[in-house]
């Protein structure tokens, strides 16, 4: 009898986690692309340069498309914002002066800064 009832309350708690973990993926996802498209940054996919408004429409459409591969805001990063999903080629970012860096680890410092409460630094 113990044993069912454990069953019964983990079973009701399941879909509240899930949905809470929904809520904070689609949360900083949202955050990400946001970012990116107020960074001001150059966007380099495919070998062009691409403003950072063209970037978060791009990303904001790969992810609806590809939402299903983006369980959690690092799979989104890895699966959908990274790489081009045709030729395969990474994507990279240029802000200001500073070198190109691959937007993979571009998103993850942004997250990381998010993820620490520290939004200001997370949108340089």
């Amino acid at each position: 009898m113990r044993v069912v009832l454990l069953a019964i309350l983990i079973l009701a708690w399941v879909p509240v986690f899930s949905e809470e973990l929904a809520t904070t993926t689609e949360t900083e996802i949202e955050f990400l692309l946001s970012s990116v498209g107020d960074s001001g940054c150059s966007f380099i996919r495919n070998g062009k340069t691409h403003s950072s408004s063209d970037a978060e429409a791009h990303l904001r459409m790969k992810y609806k498309r590809g939402k299903r591969y983006a369980s959690t805001t690092e799979k989104f990063i890895e699966r959908l914002a990274s790489s081009s999903s045709m030729s395969r080629k990474p994507y990279m970012i240029r802000c200001g002066e500073a070198a190109a860096v691959p937007t993979g680890d571009w998103f993850f410092e942004r997250l990381k800064e998010y993820r620490a409460g520290d939004q200001a630094a997370a949108l340089e």
